[in-house]
């Protein structure tokens, strides 16, 4: 593979813009023939984000995910978490696999609904392995590159460099939404201290009247348009809280015990989703059709067997219990899910049987509003 760029000090301004321009084309080629939908190319400033974030933390909207308050000046200051950064290439990797299952398992409420992008394998790693053989393969091409990737593994405002490097907007529901996309896909980062020409910014947001995600979430977890109180939302409470949530939260919450989706499967923008062909992202151990019985049985053991290599690990057995102990509660009556409350009683934990108890006490109400045949 030939150098396009050589001398990153050159005194040949001509030379090098040409050199960088034919180098960005080829970075965009390179990462799309990694698997990544898109590429683009932006600067470090990022200030605009920092002062909605600053606004947002303020307000205490992001609950007990103290990690979002710390940092706040490399969140506001990317190019200090690398040396030399002067760009940041921001990728889009689809991953919605079955989109019409996902509406049909949410709706029926014996099964349990996880949030689509947690069915197959940690996106983490995915990522992060396919922008560094992109930061290698830049290096390859161009001497003394300085990179590195970043895929929410550091205080990096993703979605408002996405936003900044032209991959879509930030909806009314905080998402990035990408108008030939919709925004089911995941992004990541790669900083370089190579000074690439910058893609147009996405100045134009498309949600136009459309409120649908803010009037349809099941918590009412929207304070604004743009401005989500994480204390309410289900994603949270599922996978970032481990307390015991409110009560008058948990019928709100239906089946859903890893995250939730309600947000984007009401977005017009959607119906532009193509299915992902990611191999990885497909669903494991059938979590994408499963009964709340069935993973509610799960010792810990089996737990972290099944999970293994999967984002649900994040929440640990305990919160994976309560998220199913709430959807039980929310299940129509039915004499195994009462049983099967009752036997996993005695071996919880404080904080897991406070849950279950609500979800005894749902149960019974349920049973004793069936009426009594003669």
């Amino acid at each position: 593979m030939s150098r396009l760029f050589t001398d990153p000090m050159s005194s040949d301004t001509n030379l090098n813009q040409i050199s960088f321009e034919d180098l960005a084309k080829t970075i965009k080629s390179e990462g799309k023939a990694l698997g990544f939908q898109d590429v683009r190319i932006t600067s470090t400033h990022v200030s605009e984000h920092s002062e909605h974030l600053k606004t947002w933390l303020e307000n205490k909207f992001h609950g007990e995910m103290e990690w979002m308050n710390n940092h706040r000046e490399l969140r506001s200051h990317p190019e200090q978490l690398q040396e030399g950064t002067v760009r940041i290439i921001s990728v889009r990797l689809d991953y919605m696999q079955e989109q019409k299952l996902a509406a049909e398992i949410l709706d029926t409420p014996s099964k349990a609904y996880i949030s689509r992008y947690a069915l197959g394998r940690d996106y983490h790693k995915l990522l992060r392995k396919r922008l560094t053989q992109l930061g290698k393969t830049i290096s390859e091409l161009a001497d003394n590159h300085g990179y590195r990737a970043f895929v929410d593994s550091a205080p990096v405002l993703e979605r408002g460099i996405a936003e900044n490097a032209g991959l879509g907007w930030i909806g009314k529901n905080t998402m990035l939404i990408n108008a030939k996309a919709g925004s089911y896909f995941f992004l990541g980062e790669l900083f370089t201290n190579l000074p690439l020409p910058v893609d147009a910014p996405q100045e134009t947001m498309h949600c136009g009247s459309c409120t649908s995600c803010l009037d349809l979430c099941p918590t009412n977890a929207f304070v604004a348009p743009h401005v989500l109180d994480a204390r309410k939302c289900i994603s949270y409470l599922t996978i970032e809280y481990d307390g015991v949530i409110d009560e008058a939260l948990r019928p709100l919450m239906g089946n859903r015990i890893y995250g939730c989706d309600d947000c984007q499967m009401v977005c017009p923008w959607n119906k532009f989703t193509q299915e992902s062909t990611e191999k990885d992202f497909s669903a494991r151990q059938n979590l994408n059709d499963v009964t709340l019985l069935e993973l509610f049985s799960w010792p810990e053991d089996t737990f972290l067997k099944k999970t293994e290599g999967s984002p649900i690990r994040r929440a640990g057995h305990q919160q994976w219990q309560r998220n199913i102990a709430i959807a039980l509660g929310n299940a129509p009556y039915d004499p195994e899910i009462l049983q099967a409350l009752k036997e996993k009683l005695g071996k919880a934990t404080e904080m897991v049987a406070t849950h279950i108890n609500w979800a005894i006490e749902q149960q019974e109400n349920k049973s004793r509003q069936i009426p009594t045949k003669n």
